[in-house]
Protein backbone atom coordinates (compact mmCIF):
# COMPACT_ATOMS: atom_id res chain seq x y z
CA UNK A 1 0.00 0.00 0.00
CA UNK A 2 1.44 3.37 -1.01
CA UNK A 3 0.77 6.64 0.76
CA UNK A 4 2.79 9.90 0.76
CA UNK A 5 5.86 8.35 -0.93
CA UNK A 6 5.92 5.54 1.64
CA UNK A 7 5.08 1.89 1.13
CA UNK A 8 3.54 -0.36 3.77
CA UNK A 9 4.38 -4.00 3.02
CA UNK A 10 2.35 -6.75 4.66
CA UNK A 11 4.43 -9.87 5.28
CA UNK A 12 3.64 -13.56 5.61
CA UNK A 13 0.06 -14.74 5.97
CA UNK A 14 -1.32 -11.47 7.32
CA UNK A 15 -3.82 -8.97 5.97
CA UNK A 16 -4.15 -5.22 6.48
CA UNK A 17 -7.72 -4.24 7.36
CA UNK A 18 -9.40 -0.83 7.40
CA UNK A 19 -11.70 -1.10 10.41
CA UNK A 20 -15.45 -0.73 10.20
CA UNK A 21 -16.61 0.76 13.48
CA UNK A 22 -19.17 -1.12 15.55
CA UNK A 23 -22.53 -1.25 13.87
CA UNK A 24 -25.03 -4.05 14.21
CA UNK A 25 -25.27 -4.54 10.48
CA UNK A 26 -22.13 -4.20 8.40
CA UNK A 27 -21.96 -2.34 5.10
CA UNK A 28 -22.02 -5.66 3.24
CA UNK A 29 -25.17 -6.83 5.04
CA UNK A 30 -23.75 -9.17 7.67
CA UNK A 31 -25.50 -9.05 11.05
CA UNK A 32 -23.28 -9.04 14.14
CA UNK A 33 -25.12 -10.11 17.33
CA UNK A 34 -24.97 -7.79 20.36
CA UNK A 35 -22.81 -10.27 22.30
CA UNK A 36 -20.12 -10.08 19.62
CA UNK A 37 -20.40 -6.29 19.57
CA UNK A 38 -20.25 -5.81 23.35
CA UNK A 39 -17.01 -7.60 24.03
CA UNK A 40 -15.63 -6.94 20.53
CA UNK A 41 -14.89 -10.63 20.05
CA UNK A 42 -15.70 -10.34 16.35
CA UNK A 43 -15.03 -7.34 14.13
CA UNK A 44 -15.27 -6.60 10.46
CA UNK A 45 -13.44 -4.45 7.96
CA UNK A 46 -12.30 -4.03 4.39
CA UNK A 47 -9.01 -5.67 3.38
CA UNK A 48 -6.58 -3.11 2.00
CA UNK A 49 -3.51 -5.30 1.40
CA UNK A 50 -2.35 -8.88 1.89
CA UNK A 51 0.99 -10.55 2.43
CA UNK A 52 2.33 -13.13 -0.02
CA UNK A 53 1.19 -16.10 2.09
CA UNK A 54 2.92 -18.75 4.16
CA UNK A 55 6.43 -19.53 2.91
CA UNK A 56 7.00 -23.15 1.90
CA UNK A 57 10.27 -24.80 2.94
CA UNK A 58 12.76 -25.51 0.22
CA UNK A 59 12.97 -29.31 -0.22
CA UNK A 60 16.63 -29.03 -1.19
CA UNK A 61 17.40 -27.43 2.21
CA UNK A 62 17.74 -30.94 3.67
CA UNK A 63 20.50 -31.73 1.22
CA UNK A 64 23.64 -33.46 2.40
CA UNK A 65 25.63 -30.54 0.99
CA UNK A 66 24.76 -27.51 3.19
CA UNK A 67 27.17 -25.23 1.28
CA UNK A 68 25.17 -25.68 -1.91
CA UNK A 69 23.29 -22.57 -3.04
CA UNK A 70 19.50 -22.95 -3.31
CA UNK A 71 18.41 -23.09 -6.94
CA UNK A 72 14.88 -21.73 -6.59
CA UNK A 73 13.25 -18.65 -5.16
CA UNK A 74 10.91 -18.79 -2.18
CA UNK A 75 7.44 -20.16 -2.88
CA UNK A 76 4.35 -19.30 -0.87
CA UNK A 77 1.04 -20.99 -0.07
CA UNK A 78 -1.32 -18.40 -1.60
CA UNK A 79 -3.65 -16.27 0.50
CA UNK A 80 -7.38 -16.86 0.36
CA UNK A 81 -8.12 -13.22 1.25
CA UNK A 82 -7.75 -10.54 -1.43
CA UNK A 83 -7.68 -6.74 -1.32
CA UNK A 84 -11.24 -5.42 -1.53
CA UNK A 85 -12.77 -8.36 0.37
CA UNK A 86 -14.78 -7.69 3.51
CA UNK A 87 -13.37 -9.77 6.38
CA UNK A 88 -15.04 -10.86 9.61
CA UNK A 89 -12.29 -11.75 12.11
CA UNK A 90 -11.43 -12.37 15.77
CA UNK A 91 -10.53 -8.99 17.28
CA UNK A 92 -8.13 -10.47 19.87
CA UNK A 93 -5.82 -11.77 17.14
CA UNK A 94 -5.49 -8.34 15.48
CA UNK A 95 -2.71 -5.81 16.07
CA UNK A 96 -3.62 -2.14 15.71
CA UNK A 97 -1.23 0.13 13.81
CA UNK A 98 -1.31 3.71 12.56
CA UNK A 99 0.17 4.45 9.14
CA UNK A 100 0.21 8.00 7.84
CA UNK A 101 -2.41 9.06 10.43
CA UNK A 102 -4.87 6.28 9.51
CA UNK A 103 -5.78 3.39 11.79
CA UNK A 104 -5.50 -0.19 10.51
CA UNK A 105 -5.48 -3.69 11.93
CA UNK A 106 -2.99 -6.38 10.95
CA UNK A 107 -4.80 -9.72 11.14
CA UNK A 108 -3.39 -13.21 10.59
CA UNK A 109 -5.30 -15.15 7.95
CA UNK A 110 -6.04 -17.88 10.52
CA UNK A 111 -8.10 -15.37 12.56
CA UNK A 112 -10.45 -14.59 9.65
CA UNK A 113 -13.83 -16.25 10.06
CA UNK A 114 -15.46 -15.29 6.76
CA UNK A 115 -14.86 -13.25 3.62
CA UNK A 116 -17.40 -11.40 1.50
CA UNK A 117 -16.27 -10.82 -2.07
CA UNK A 118 -18.19 -8.79 -4.66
Amino acid sequence: MHRNNKELIVVGDRVLVRVEEGEERTNVGLYLPPTAMDNQAVQGGRIVATGPGTPMPDPSATSEEPWREPLRSTRFVPMQAEPGDYALFFRKAAVEITFEKERYLVVPQAAILALVRE
